[in-house]
Order: C-alpha cells, then sequence, then structure tokens
C-alpha cells in the first residue's frame, strides 16, 4: 500500500486493533453516505490524498470526508465507477467473520418471521447490510452470488458464515451475473461446500419447482415475484390463461393450483418447457397446463392471427431496459408487448403486466399499457399494484433497491 495513504486503527471484536487504509473523498462528497446511501462513486474520491491506483480489487478500507474523519469502513474496486461501498458506519467494529454472521443472523430473522418453510431470499444486498452479495435459500441448499470486488473477496468468509448460522447440506456460488462485468470479475459456478445430492426445490405456494442452481437463470428461481403471485386467485379459477416468459412455470402453474381451466406457459427456452412439463407433472397439473417452445413477440402475433382468447395474460419478461441509454428502444418494447397481449384478452380480461427494469418506474409503465390500450380503443382499470417480495426488501436511500414493479388490470373495452 502506498505511504502516501493515511491509516485509521480498527478496533476488532476480541479487542486487537487492525489498520485499514483511508479512502478520502473530496469536500462535501460525504453528504450522501451521511444521509443513508452506501455507495461512493469515483468522482467523488480526493485522489491526491488517496489515489485509486494504489487500491486493491476488494480491499478494506475506512471511508473518510475531506477533512479525513471516518464516516465508515467500506470495500474499494478502484476499477469500477462505484469504487467503494459502505458496509460499517464508523470504525469500532472490523469487517470480519463476527460481521457477517451478525448480519446473516439479522436477515434470517426477518425471513423466518414472514415464510413458515426455508425458501426465501435469505439476503439482498444493500438492504440487508452487505452490498453485492445475493443468497437464496432452497431448503437445506443455499445458492449465492457475489457481484462486487468485495464481496468476491469475502466469499470464504461468507460461506464459513452461512454454514455457521444456516448449517445447509452445501452451499453453490452462481457467479454468472452482468454485473460482474462492471466490476472486472469472472463468470463462473462452482460449490463453495458440501454436496447436493438430491433434486433442488424451491416450494411456492403448495407447489414444488425444480431449479437447477448451476446452469439455471439468476440463482434459479425468481423469488420477488412469490407475493405477487399470490394475489392470482380471484382472478384465474375458472379461466384460461396465457403465461409468457414462464421460465420454470411460477405464474402459470401457481395459476392451475388456483383454479385455471387451461394455462398455455410460452418460453423461449427449450430446457425451461421441459422444466414446465416436468414440474406440472410433479404436482399434479398436466391436464390443465401446456409448456411451448417460442419467442414472445413471435408467438403473441401467432396466437392473434389464430384467434386466440385468454381471459388472463401475464407477462412477466426479463428486464427490456438495462441500461438507461436502452431506455426510448425499452419502453417501446414494453408498449408493444402489452398492446398485443391485450388483442387476446376475452372483452373483459385481466392483464397482469411486470418490468423488473429499474430504469423503467412504475409511472413510465402504466403509460406504455395506458398508451397501448388507448391504440386498441380498449378501457384499463388498475386493480392492484405489484412490487417485489418482502424478502427482497427495499432501502430508503437507494433507489435501486426498489426495481420491481408491475400492475394487475382490467382490459374492457372503451
Amino acid at each position: 500500500m502506498s505511504d502516501q495513504i493515511p491509516e485509521h486503527d480498527v478496533a476488532e471484536s476480541g479487542g486487537e486493533e487492525i489498520e485499514y487504509p483511508a479512502l478520502i473523498l473530496k469536500r462535501g462528497e460525504d453528504a450522501r453516505l451521511r444521509a443513508g446511501h452506501l455507495w461512493v462513486f469515483s468522482n467523488e474520491v480526493d485522489v491526491a490524498k488517496s489515489p485509486l491506483s494504489a487500491f486493491t480489487p476488494g480491499e478494506i478500507c475506512v471511508i473518510c470526508d475531506s477533512q479525513q474523519h471516518p464516516i465508515g469502513i467500506g470495500y474499494i474496486n478502484p476499477n469500477s465507477l462505484i469504487c467503494a461501498r459502505l458496509i460499517v458506519r464508523g470504525i469500532e467494529h472490523a469487517v470480519d467473520r463476527s460481521l457477517l454472521v451478525h448480519r446473516l443472523r439479522v436477515a434470517l430473522g426477518l425471513r423466518e418471521r414472514l415464510y413458515s418453510e426455508p425458501y426465501y431470499r435469505l439476503f439482498y444486498g444493500e438492504s440487508d447490510g452487505l452490498p453485492g452479495l445475493v443468497l437464496d435459500r432452497y431448503g437445506d441448499v443455499i445458492v449465492g452470488q457475489t457481484t462486487t470486488a468485495g464481496t468476491e473477496r469475502l466469499k470464504d468468509d461468507i460461506a464459513a458464515a452461512v454454514l455457521k448460522v444456516i448449517k445447509p447440506a452445501a452451499m453453490v456460488w452462481k457467479n454468472d451475473s452482468g454485473a460482474r462485468t462492471m466490476e472486472s470479475l469472472p463468470d463462473y459456478s462452482e460449490i463453495a461446500f458440501g454436496e447436493i445430492t438430491h433434486p433442488v426445490i424451491a416450494r411456492e405456494g403448495g407447489l414444488d419447482f425444480q431449479i437447477d442452481p448451476i446452469d439455471g437463470q439468476k440463482t434459479g428461481w425468481f423469488y420477488d415475484q412469490r407475493a405477487n403471485r399470490d394475489q392470482l386467485a380471484p382472478f384465474v379459477a375458472g379461466k384460461r390463461v396465457l403465461d409468457m416468459f414462464s421460465y420454470l412455470g411460477g405464474w402459470g402453474l401457481r395459476a392451475a393450483a388456483m383454479g385455471a381451466s387451461e394455462v398455455v406457459c410460452v418460453d423461449a427456452s427449450a430446457s425451461a418447457v421441459e422444466a414446465i412439463t416436468r414440474n406440472a407433472a410433479a404436482n399434479g397439473l398436466s391436464d390443465r397446463v401446456t409448456a411451448r417452445k417460442a419467442d414472445a413477440f413471435e408467438e403473441l402475433k401467432r396466437l392473434r392471427e389464430q384467434r386466440e382468447r385468454f381471459d388472463v395474460i401475464i407477462l412477466d419478461p426479463p428486464a427490456f431496459v438495462k441500461r438507461k441509454k436502452d431506455f426510448a428502444e425499452g419502453r417501446l418494447a414494453y408498449r408493444r408487448i402489452n398492446e398485443m397481449a391485450m388483442q387476446l384478452l376475452a372483452k373483459d380480461g385481466i392483464l397482469v403486466t411486470c418490468s423488473c427494469s429499474y430504469h423503467m418506474s412504475r409511472t413510465t409503465l402504466l403509460e406504455a399499457v395506458q398508451q397501448g390500450a388507448r391504440h386498441l380503443d380498449r378501457q384499463v382499470q388498475v386493480l392492484m399494484q405489484l412490487q417485489q417480495a418482502p424478502d427482497h426488501p427495499v432501502h430508503p436511500a437507494i433507489v435501486e433497491t426498489d426495481y420491481l414493479k408491475g400492475f394487475i388490470c382490467r382490459v374492457l373495452p372503451a
């Protein structure tokens, strides 16, 4: 470490002191952190006093204001736009396994209050106090992702904390998120500890969904939509349902279990379609659920040409707006797909529409729905507003943690 960088003493839990290098901010750039945010951008650092080039990716540091008064402890990646993230306020507690165990126990306390079974997002990054860490729980298997250099460097300590607090049979690192690219981290999947000796299951709404923690999407399942899927019952009983972007059939199979007369699941992935078919059979729903491999836009067009009609259509696409510069094109895609879906709805139909694009606001999504409806001379009533499940808590100072939005709409003739 460069001699130019001041160091601070930090008391460890055992009473010994440890020195971390200091990252010093420019004048006034501490305001956002003091207001509760956790990120430091590279242009906020006083590089004359603490040159970023002197740090290594993932290194623990003390984040200081321009007067070199410590704000707290975080980790740094000099190669990233978000160059540091705050973990601990003040400098009384070191970043060690004891801290990780504590944060994990606090996170577990919430989930055990919310859910009677061990199937949930166990840890959600900034909102649970460790930016860049996601942990999903599937019974006795934990699947984790590290998306920052700091959590990547701490992954062995994180795994040890998981083993101590949860005592699962196995833990998998599913490190192939696009966010890792921005941190210059490689993609890989590996077993952190233990052994997977049986199919990994996500249990939701009384159904079992077999997931793939190694080759599946994200960590294998999307717990963020569980609370929204819980709302389906009054809309789907006895109805014909179309579930677009179905993945493993979360929406579609739950609709069938809630009494839908017929469910058609559509996904572009052949492996997803095969999984939907297996999951439908495993839950005794094969008589009401069919799965098709198709591009969503092409399939909606084909169904319209065949004059198909559905009572309920569910749109839960991947993010159409992954970066700010994609906004205009993504907004058009949301309008197009909602308009195409409305063309297939019965006269008094229900449209469930969602967006996981952070850059697509709730207001803009509703505008896309309304624009599509007016183009078709339809009237829309918003019955429910949807958001991510409570095991994905929102950090009030970090708007990026509030990413999932949606609506359950009634669509009527004008």
